[in-house]
This record gives C-alpha cells, sequence and structure tokens, in this order.
C-alpha cells in the first residue's frame, strides 16, 4: 500500500530507541525526511545510521531535553516546516501513590505530559499557518487498564489520551489531525530489561525472561516495528478522516475486565 508520504517531513521525539526509532524508521521507509530528537547523542548516531542503511532521505539528529520548554522553542526554530509531529519522549516510573514521591512524579511529567502538551502548542500554530499537518501522541493503554501500580503513568497517560482528545476534536477546522496512539507492553530495551530483573528475582535466571510474557495475547509482546507501522499509517493519507480518536493497539488487553 502506498502511503503517500513520500517528501513528508516527521519530527520523532524518543526516537533514539524503541517505539520512536521503530516509527522513524518506518517513517523514512515511506520517503519522509526525519528529524529525530532524544536526549543522547550516541545514541541518536546509531540510529541515524540504522536508518540510512535503509532509506535515502534526510535524516537530521536532535539531542534535547524536552521537559525544558526552551528545548522545545529551539526544535521549531531549528525544524519549523515539519507535516508530521511524533511525540513520544518520556518514561514515567511505575509505583502505587504512596511509592511515588512528588518530586519523581513532577519530573515524569515534565518530560511526558508537559513535553508533548509543549510541543503539540508549538507546532500546532505552524501546522495551523499552512492549514495541513498530523500529530500523534504515543501515550500509552495504562489509560485504559488504570493499573493502580503504576498510577502516576496512568494518570499522566489519561491526561494525554483526554488532551488528544479534546485537541484533535477541533484541529481539524484548521487542516490538522490529532490521534492519541496507545500501545500496551511493547519489546523495547527498557522492557526486556525490566523482564529480565523480574525474572531473575522470581527465578534466579535472567535468560528466562520471555517466559513472563506467555500470559500475554499471543505469548508475546507488541513489536516496536507494528507500532511503528502502526504511526506510520495514521499519519499517512490513507487515514485522512481520523482525528480526535484513540487507537489501541494491545491485542485486547485494555479491553478485558480480568487480569492474567
Amino acid at each position: 500500500m502506498d502511503l503517500r508520504l513520500a517528501g513528508k517531513s516527521a519530527l520523532i521525539t524518543g526516537a533514539s530507541k524503541g517505539i520512536g526509532r521503530a516509527a522513524a524508521e518506518r517513517l523514512a521507509i515511506e520517503g519522509c525526511d526525519v528529524v529525530l530528537v532524544s536526549r543522547t547523542a550516541a545514541d541518536l548516531a546509531a540510529a541515524k545510521a540504522a536508518i540510512a542503511l535503509k532509506s535515502k532521505v534526510q535524516i537530521d539528529t536532535v539531542a534535547a531535553d524536552l521537559s525544558h520548554s526552551s528545548a522545545v522553542a529551539q526544535l521549531v526554530r531549528d525544524f519549523p516546516m515539519i507535516d508530521i509531529l511524533v511525540n513520544n519522549a518520556g518514561a514515567i516510573p511505575g509505583g502505587s501513590l504512596l511509592d511515588v514521591d512528588e518530586q519523581t512524579w513532577r519530573k515524569a511529567w515534565d518530560l511526558k505530559v508537559f513535553g508533548y502538551i509543549n510541543m503539540c502548542r508549538a507546532y500546532y500554530a505552524l501546522m495551523k499557518n499552512r492549514r495541513s499537518g498530523v500529530i500523534i501522541n504515543v501515550t500509552g493503554n495504562a489509560a485504559q487498564t488504570h493499573d493502580p501500580e503504576y498510577i502516576c503513568g496512568v494518570a499522566g497517560n489519561a491526561a494525554l489520551t483526554a488532551f488528544s482528545q479534546s485537541l484533535g476534536s477541533v484541529s481539524v477546522r484548521d487542516g490538522i489531525r490529532v490521534i492519541s496512539l496507545n500501545p500496551g507492553p511493547v519489546e523495547t530495551e527498557r522492557l526486556v530489561n525490566l523482564m529480565k530483573k523480574k525474572a531473575k528475582d522470581r527465578t534466579g535466571d535472567a535468560d528466562n525472561w520471555r517466559e513472563l510474557f506467555k500470559p500475554l495475547p499471543f505469548g508475546r509482546a507488541c513489536a516496536p516495528d507494528e507500532v511503528g507501522t502502526m504511526i506510520a499509517f495514521l499519519a499517512s493519507e490513507r487515514c485522512s478522516y481520523n482525528s480526535g480518536s484513540v487507537v489501541t493497539i494491545d491485542a485486547g488487553l485494555s479491553a478485558r475486565t480480568f487480569n492474567f
């Protein structure tokens, strides 16, 4: 399927690893010039090199901490002509209400919640002037599963999901589409390391980490490229009537009323 993305420009945050890198790779394969944003320059360089092996598009990298609004402002100055914005940066720590102190909570939200909102505000204004653009907020299915042991993420993801729905319900007036994409467990480096730690704690053998995925649908976590491919589709003209919606990719986990 031709997604008609060739010649578009996409900016992806959290793009050096995991979902962000998979999205950047898929968008580049479809012909988008890509701007990769992450906090670590070395990881960005590795991602750029890998993408360049597969695609002959323009690839720019920016090492920036988007929890600071000044970094957002600089991005807009350097890369104003962005057709597709993929907000993906941020990892909210687990824990119950009493586990997550105020400082940790605020730091997590500064990057993911306020970082997404600041990026949307900045790029929405530019897209509005051109009457064209797509914003995809990669949020997470915790907004639907309500896990009390991930309460900071539940609240943050729920806020961003509602934010995306609210903005996307009126953005079409300005020629812009806004979508919330909510993945479930995705086999990123971060999740694999967590599973290895859990496997070692439970069995003494970190190499058995894949056994922990067996209770999941299909006996596995989602692959990063499955999310990246969905992002490319949602950003494309093939999905041009979609805005203000929540797209969940978790094999039905959040639709169930019982736990595995």
